[in-house]
Parts: C-alpha cells; structure tokens; sequence
C-alpha cells in the first residue's frame, strides 16, 4: 500500500506546514468584522460575531468525524477533501452581499461557517494524527510544529484580506510589498477561498501513515518505572471517555481555549474601542484606516506568537513534563487576562494580546501530545478529535463573552469612502471589556489548579 511506503518523516512536517497555515487564516476574523458591519449596519456586535462562534464549532465537530475517518482511509483523502470543503464554503461567501441583512447572515454561516468549519475540521485533523505517528521521539516539539503554521496563518492573511478588503499595500511589520486592488469584504473571501483550496489540497499529498511498528532509527521506546502501575497503551474512544483524567484534561482545555480565542476573534475591534474611545468625532477617514490598519497588525503579530508558542511550550514540555508545562501556562494566561484591560498604549496592548496567543499556542501544541500520551495514537484521530471539542467548545463561549459581556460605552462617528466614491459617516460602537477579560482570567486560574491533579489513566481489572 502507498500509506505503508517508507519516506522521509520530514516531508510529512513540510505537507503540515502548508496546510496549516491555510487552515489558520479562520482567525483573522476579526479583520472582516468592522467591514461587515458598515455593509449591514443592523447587525448588533453579537450578530456580527456568530459567524466566528460557529466555524470555530463546526471545525471542532469536524475533528471529530474527520479523525476517525482518516483513520481508517488515510490521512491524504481526507486532507484533500477538507481542502475542497473549505474552498468552497469561502467562495460562495461571496455571494452574502447579494442579499438583505437576516438572509445575508444566514447565508454567512451557512458558506464560511459550516462548510468552511467543516473544511477546516477534516483536514486540520490529518497532519497533526499523522505527525505524532512519525515523531514518537520527539512528540511534543512535533504536534507544535504541525500546528504552528495554524498558528502563523493569520501573520500573512490578515493583511492580505485587510489590502483586498480596502485596497492599498500589503503590508508586514509596517512595511509595503505591493500594491492590491480592493476588491470588496466579499470578493476577499473568494479570492481567500481559491487560495486555501490549492494549498491544502497539494499539502495533502505529503502526508502518508508511517508503517506498522514503525519506530525512528536509533530511538527505544522509554519503559515504565519500576513499581509503576501499568498504563493502557491503546484506549478507544469510548474507553477514553470513560476516565475521569479525560473530562479533567477537556475541562482545562476548554479555559484556555475560551480565553485565546477570546482575544484572537475580537483582537481588532477591541484595538479600535481602546484607541478610538477617547477620539474627537468625526474620526477623520485617514484616522480611522490608521486605528484599523494598527489593528489589522496587531492580529498579524499576535498570529506570530501563537505559532511561536506551540513550537516553545511543545519543547519545554519535553524537557520538563505536560503538566509543569500547562499549569505554567494557565498561570501566565491568567495574569494577562486580568491585566489587559489597563494596556491601552499600543505597544503594552500588542504585549498583553501576545502573551496570550503564546499562551494559546501552547494549549494546541500540548494537547495533542497528552492525548498521544495518555491514550495512545492507534486512535489518535477520533480521540483527539473528541479532545478537540474543548475547543469548539470554548470558541463558541470566548468570543460570545466578548460580544455578551461588553458593554457599549458610547458611539462614535467616522468617515469612510463609501463603494461609489462618497465620504459617508458611520458610526462605531465602542466597547467596554472588562468583565470577558476577567471572568477567562478567573478560567485560566482555575484551569492551573485543576491541571495539577492530572496523570496517565491506569489499566483498570488488569
């Protein structure tokens, strides 16, 4: 069979890496929201929201089911299917603004929610399944960089979607590369759509299954400690489920995913309520596309230490252990949280956000390597993919505690060209975080405490 012919592992981190940084442009969401919001100007800051919510739901759930697929059909069917999924559901987001607003919201999640999440589920599954097969000695730096291209996504796609939205220059760390027509907040999710269904599907190719037994030149697996009770190698899904260490593990996993995605969702808009709050009105059109762009980059830069972070933790957590790893982690997260509502200046906000992503970056490395860990990798597709409802789970509830608990403080008008060349005003809403911020870094902190107690499930009945 081709899945069983030996290659070199590498290749398979390569296939990952370019899948993964497609998948990862879901988290620039937050670029569209302020666009989408000056075409349907009805839609509340919950509305505007849903979508994000709802991929992010529908890429867990997806885990799920395209785990245990691919476990059984391969890793690179199911990549590429993924890859035709998401295309899809990008490209016929085009055609949202063809509609009234309630339609037009309906239509939204149904392409870029649904299918997209559905997309972004089955192929995202596959790198990460296969990778931990290849690297058994050296899990946790290897489930960090499958996933850090994930990670990275929104660093190049942020001000891709930002340059196509509006118009003007691709920009990085403040610099231009080029020049890009507008085409539009619906153009730019087909232009986006084609782009990912390319690249996933040719990163497909190189992820193949290492054959039975397979073990790296030179490397033993380690032995128990003596006296050590025995753990179960394999546990199926339904054995995993059945351990109270699993619901311990989602749990925690659900608090910092609730957190980071908090922050990474909304991390424009919560930029342009801190720094256009204490503006003057009318905010100048060139004022605001500064404020806009500033947070366009802050969702560039925050993308690059959550790629950071799941290469960082993934190698700490090598060297010192899953559990040191995570409980540092939750308590980092959680300071941060509580502190970001004070960092207002643009460098101490672009900090606060970052530690954050860090931080996030960590849990999705971690994650899959304690499920590996603890519950083996024969099914490792289906187990994670029900570890991974955590985080549909928590990117439901994170950005809806942004959107639910913030409170609109004032109004305030700016000015923009409208599609037929006019200086129009609109108006922003400008929001008041606090209490999200707080109720995640109470989550977080709480989440440290509980990940004390975690260890390897023992055989139960010998």
């Amino acid at each position: 069979m081709a899945d069983e012919k030996l290659m070199n592992r590498w290749l398979v981190v390569v296939g990952a890496l370019v899948i993964q940084v497609s998948l990862g442009a879901v988290y620039i969401w937050s670029v569209f929201q302020t666009p989408l919001k000056a075409v349907f100007p009805t839609w509340t800051e919950t509305q505007v929201t849903l979508p994000a919510q709802l991929v992010l739901a529908a890429f867990a759930l997806a885990v799920i089911f395209g785990g245990r697929i691919q476990d059984k059909l391969g890793p690179r069917k199911v990549g590429t299917a993924g890859g035709v999924i998401l295309g899809l559901g990008l490209i016929l987001a085009r055609f949202t603004g063809n509609l009234p607003p309630g339609p037009a919201l309906a239509w939204l999640i149904l392409t870029f929610s649904v299918l997209g999440g559905i997309g972004i589920g089955a192929a995202y599954v596959c790198p990460i399944a296969t990778c931990v097969k290849w690297f058994p000695d050296k899990r946790g730096l290897i489930t960090g960089l499958a996933v850090a291209g994930f990670g990275a996504g929104a660093f190049f796609f942020a001000p891709l979607a930002k340059a196509l939205i509006s118009g003007g220059a691709y920009q990085l760390f403040g610099l231009s590369l080029f020049t890009l027509p507008a085409l539009g907040v619906f153009n730019t999710f087909m232009t986006l759509g084609i782009i990912f269904l390319v690249a996933v599907v040719v990163g497909s190719q190189l992820l193949r299954n290492p054959p039975a037994g397979y073990l790296p030149a030179g490397w033993t697996p380690p032995k128990p400690a003596a006296g050590a009770a025995a753990s179960k190698v394999d546990f199926t899904p339904t054995e995993m489920l059945k351990t109270p260490m699993f619901w311990i593990l989602w749990l925690t996993y659900f608090a910092g995913c609730a957190a980071g995605l908090q922050v990474i969702m909304k991390a424009s808009p919560i930029w342009q309520s801190f720094s256009i709050a204490p503006m003057q009105p009318p905010v100048s059109e060139s004022a605001f596309g500064a404020v806009a762009a500033a947070g366009a980059m802050a969702v560039s830069i925050l993308a690059i230490f959550n790629a950071i972070g799941r290469i960082l933790w993934g190698k700490i957590s090598d060297n010192i252990g899953r559990k040191n790893t995570l409980v540092l982690m939750f308590a980092i997260c959680a300071v941060a949280m509580f502190a970001l509502d004070w960092m207002r200046a643009y460098p101490l906000y672009l900090a606060g956000i970052c530690v954050v992503g860090l931080c996030f970056g960590g849990y999705l490395a971690l994650y899959p390597a304690v499920t590996a860990d603890y519950y083996g990798t024969k099914h490792i597709g289906v187990n994670y993919g029900w570890m991974f409802s955590a985080y549909g789970v928590g990117g439901l509830s994170g950005p809806f505690l942004a959107a639910w608990l913030m409170k609109t403080v004032k109004t305030v008008e700016y000015q923009v060209t409208d599609a037929a060349g006019q200086l129009v005003t609109k108006t922003f809403a400008v929001g008041d975080y606090r209490t999200a911020f707080f109720v995640s870094g109470v989550a977080c902190a709480i989440a440290a405490v509980l990940t004390l107690s975690i260890s390897a499930p023992k055989v139960k009945g010998g």
